[in-house]
């Protein structure tokens, strides 16, 4: 690794260091992955580091606030902007507020989405795919399934992985429609057991996510006891 980037990348995960030392603070947080849903890129586990004001800060970001959540949730961010496609974000789940989840940005407001074979088509571009071989998805602790590993490029050639234990789910194919304003398109990375904008608040899901809910960008593992070698894993 070049010594330009590595220096970089440790001074981008500065913050997230200083907040895992402090455990919370109003700069950086530190949480722990519970679900498969966001395998490969995060484990069952994994703690990561979260730069908390990285969009801007609302009412979202306060201990009770899902107390104070604004009447129009699509706003009321101070200093706000909005994420990156690509971006890992976690953010207070719609569907129980007192929850913290965590996924990918894959709209944002004014795109055109639609799912077609599980391929998402963004502004009438399907996102390639690389098939990355055979990998493992660890549905709960300890029980593992076969799945594949695709490597998917959005907009900007930001690339990530993702994971697919089946073709043409249940949540593979979805009708086109536009991400409104002051909202998000979110998926996880493993994409047939994943809770995401691709199901609604009313059936558990994310729906389209309100930018209030976000609470900032994952930025690193900051360990994790049960897959040792992911520990400083930069996102």
């Amino acid at each position: 690794m070049p010594l330009r980037k590595f220096a970089r990348d440790i001074l981008s995960c500065l913050p997230v260091l200083l907040g895992f030392l402090t455990i919370h603070s109003a700069l950086a947080a530190a949480y722990i992955v519970p679900s498969a849903s966001m395998e490969p890129t995060l484990m069952i586990g994994d703690q990561i580091g979260v730069v908390v004001p990285s969009y801007g800060l609302s009412t979202a970001n306060l201990p009770f606030g899902d107390a104070l959540k604004p009447h129009d949730s699509s706003g009321g961010r101070l200093f706000g902007h909005l994420p990156r496609r690509g971006d890992v974000v976690v953010f207070r789940a719609p569907a129980n507020l007192h929850q913290t989840w965590i996924k990918r940005v894959i709209g944002l407001p004014g795109d055109r989405i639609a799912l077609v074979h599980g391929h998402v088509v963004l502004n009438g571009t399907e996102l390639p795919w690389k098939d990355m071989g055979p990998a493992r998805e660890e549905s709960r602790r300890g029980v593992w399934l076969p799945a594949e590993r695709y490597e998917e490029t959005l907009p900007g050639n930001v690339h990530h992985n993702i994971l697919k234990l089946s073709q043409d789910g249940e949540l593979d194919n979805i009708a086109p429609f536009t991400v409104p304003a002051g909202h998000l398109f979110v998926m996880g990375d493993n994409r047939d057991n994943s809770a995401d904008s691709r199901v609604s608040v009313a059936e558990g899901g994310v729906g389209l996510l309100p930018v209030w809910n976000l609470q900032g960008q994952a930025k690193a593992v900051l360990w994790s006891w049960r897959h040792m070698t992911r520990t400083a894993l930069i996102l």
